[in-house]
């Protein structure tokens, strides 16, 4: 009898993943609203926008009738009218925060430029969207959706003024230089307000019919900060000023304009009361701007995933032709058909790429599905708080710690009657959307723009030519932009420092450790086990510097101390990234097999992406190691060789004394400790070993983190292996 031998086959992934893929990875497989949509913005990013690209529409900062023809092509395909209700004429009922981030993902997938001049209209309508009086958001929303069969007019287009012109451009939004004054109020009469606003990189400003401005009162009749809406018809100067000398984005209007208009004083958004004579706005421009950015920042985020996920096709094309034509690259020879890629650090850091772009389209789209759940609980929390008279900041601050006490009990599994309560469900929401958002926003383009360079330099001297494949050159210099958008890196930073201290939010963080190591153990080549010590060593370090203090006795954690705060802020995304990245393949391990489409080549996709999870896993952890080691140890003051600092060495004569009890111990004490000999020198460093008192836990949490990383290269070469058979498209579906 005679026993065949069989050979388990390898599946390697077959094809870059498509949008069936896409579909279940960021859960929207059943939504045919929004593939439709998806379809739609990919006919024009990949059509007119790329053509206006490959035509060197970038090459000027003016708006030019080639740019123009944009804004007609988002109203036929949709994009336009994505931001609006049914009733307003648009076609996406309920919250659009996914169907806004999957937009800007299509456009940016060829130009960031066209992606921010189609989202900044709906940037203008936020304001309006978030905290407008309904007749200000009815009026508005019909006036900017499209026309309509059988209307005949043009729809609206707006503009979001809230940075000012130099010395303020780029610093904290609460420095305002627009001003609001009353210009006349007759008894019995709205009053009439006189706005002065300069605005600096305006986007829209070009052809805007109305801009969102935030100002600030230059009159005691008038209480605060608010935001008001202008029109290009209202009295005045409505000056759309010169444009910015761009290098980037140029397929948006971007230019420096200037208001002095007369308004009624039902143009401040969210409406006013009146007080002892006196104008008070219902919102400050501040809080509007925080109901605003803490949505927007979303789609700003998912624009960078898309370049990182764009550029792979083009490097990998780029690496294989890439020594095609010469004479010792004959068909068929591995030269010819793998080129670049036969090199192992080539496709090694085509993976980096690769798995950065899955982890932060993968943040992102969380994000935005996290707001879409969000959105609906908070118009219910405020009916509630009003149907309740609970009215004013601090009076929904004081009734919020009592929600969130309760949240945490739920969590605790102490309070079962609150699984269906609307305030605990929304407390718990929003303690995760206030870190996700500037998290995603942070690590997509600030990390993401880092990682593009990567791309670009992966093409050789092509990647920053004018004809670059997926104008790779393009898109690196475009991230720049994105990261200073709606407030640059030091802002996401700052809000983080505050928002991952929640209470909330920590007790949820606890959750998704044990969430990860369950996944570890089922699915063990995800990384999940490095992960998962990362993010218990992240808790800790930030458990132990919220109460620790320096050699001097300052405390840690500290606002100002931002070279404490601001570095744990960006470990915790990596963190976030990774985790948001394994949940979405553990999904597509769920569902794929329920798709024919993508069940026939799910084995190698699932190896594959598992592979980058894996990956990308264990370069978090590696981050947050480095990163909690600096801050737990690095202010903790060197010891010297002083009286002090050579309290616990070894004295040569004791040494000695000790030999004949305990043969070999001098020789032990000089291998692990340090010794002062007898004529008083000692080893050559800069003192004695630094003592780890009360950080054992630590130290315990850092040598089991690393001994997690067992097995990521590995990953990383099986990763790399599988670029180099997967297929591509003979050419890119849009033109170079």
């Amino acid at each position: 009898m005679t026993l065949a031998a069989t050979e388990t086959k390898t599946e390697f992934l077959r094809a870059l993943p498509g949008d069936d893929v896409r579909q279940i990875l960021w859960r929207f497989a059943d939504r045919y609203d929004l593939q439709m949509l998806v379809q739609s913005v990919r006919a024009v990013a990949r059509g007119p926008v790329a053509r206006l690209v490959a035509e060197g529409a970038r090459n000027t900062h003016e708006w030019t009738e080639g740019k123009q023809a944009l804004l007609q092509a988002f109203d036929e395909s949709g994009i336009t009218g994505v931001f609006m209700e049914p009733a307003q004429g648009g076609f996406i009922e309920g919250p659009k925060n996914l169907a806004l981030a999957l937009v800007a993902f299509e456009l940016a997938w060829v130009d960031a430029g066209a992606a921010t001049g189609s989202l900044a209209g709906c940037l203008a309508l936020s304001p309006i969207h978030e905290r407008g009086t309904p007749e200000q958001r009815d009026y508005y929303m019909t006036r900017c959706a499209p026309a309509q069969p059988g209307e005949d007019r043009k729809p609206w287009r707006g503009a979001f003024c809230l940075t000012e012109p130099i010395p303020y451009v780029g610093v904290e939004t609460g420095m305002l230089g627009g001003k609001v004054r009353v210009a006349a109020w007759q008894e019995g009469e709205e009053p009439m307000l006189q706005v002065e606003k300069r605005g600096r990189f305006i986007t829209n400003m070009g052809f805007a019919n109305f801009v969102t401005a935030a100002v600030e009162s230059d009159d005691p009749r008038i209480k605060g900060t608010c935001m008001v809406i202008l029109e290009e018809t209202d009295p005045g100067t409505f000056d759309r000023g010169t444009p910015a000398r761009k290098l980037v984005h140029q397929l948006s209007s971007t230019r420096d304009p200037i208001f002095n208009l007369r308004v009624p004083a039902s143009r401040i958004i969210g409406g006013y009361t009146v007080k002892d004579g006196v104008i008070v706005p219902r919102f400050s421009h501040g809080e509007i701007i925080e109901a605003v950015f803490r949505r927007t920042r979303v789609t700003v985020a998912i624009m960078t995933s898309a370049k990182l996920l764009s550029a792979v096709e083009p490097v990998i094309r780029y690496g294989r032709g890439r020594f095609r034509g010469g004479s010792i690259a004959t068909p068929g020879s591995p030269r010819y058909e793998l080129g670049l890629q036969l090199k192992q650090d080539v496709v090694h850091r085509l993976v980096e790429v690769w798995a950065t772009g899955e982890a932060s389209a993968s943040l992102g789209f969380e994000a935005a599905r996290v707001f879409d759940q969000l959105d609906p609980l908070e118009r219910q929390k405020q009916e509630l708080f009003a149907a309740r008279g609970i009215k004013g900041g601090s009076a929904m601050m004081k009734a919020m710690r009592q929600v969130q006490k309760d949240a945490i009990e739920f969590l605790h599994g102490k309070r079962a009657d609150l699984a269906g309560d609307i305030l605990t469900q929304y407390a718990l929401l929003d303690s995760v959307a206030n870190v996700l958002c500037p998290a995603c926003k942070l690590w997509n383009t600030g990390h993401g723009a880092s990682v593009m360079r990567e791309a670009v330099s992966l093409m050789g001297g092509y990647g920053i030519t004018e004809d670059c494949p997926g104008f790779l050159g393009n898109k690196w210099m475009d991230a720049q932009l994105e990261a200073t958008y709606e407030g640059p890196e030091a802002v996401q930073r700052r809000q983080l420092s505050v928002t991952m201290t929640d209470e909330l939010f920590l007790a949820q963080f606890q959750d998704w450790i044990r969430e990860m190591r369950i996944v570890a153990n089922d699915h063990p080549g995800t990384g999940a086990c490095a992960l998962a010590t990362a993010m218990q060593m992240w808790l800790w370090t930030l458990q132990h510097l919220l109460k620790a203090k320096d050699a001097d006795g300052g405390k840690l954690y500290l606002g100002s101390r931002q070279g404490v705060t601001f570095p744990l802020a960006d470990a915790l995304c990596w963190l976030l990234a990774a985790r948001a990245q394994i949940l979405d393949v553990l999904e597509l391990g769920r569902k794929g097999p329920e798709n024919p489409t993508v069940a026939e080549g799910l084995p190698g996709l699932m190896a594959f992406l598992t592979d980058l999870c894996h990956v990308q896993s264990a370069r978090a952890a590696g981050e947050v190691g480095r990163v909690a080691a600096e801050l737990v140890f690095g202010y903790n003051r060197h010891p010297a060789w002083d009286t002090e600092g050579c309290a616990t060495c070894y004295q040569a004569d004791d040494l000695e004394a000790m030999e004949g009890l305990i043969p070999g111990i001098g020789s032990l004490a000089r291998g692990y400790t340090d010794v002062i000999e007898s004529d008083g020198s000692h080893p050559a460093k800069a003192g004695p070993c630094a003592r780890l008192d009360g950080l054992d836990q630590f130290t315990r949490l850092r040598v089991r983190m690393d001994g997690c990383l067992t097995g990521s290269q590995l990953a990383k070469d099986r990763a790399a292996e599988a670029l180099t058979k997967v297929m591509i498209p003979e050419a890119l579906d849009y033109p170079a």
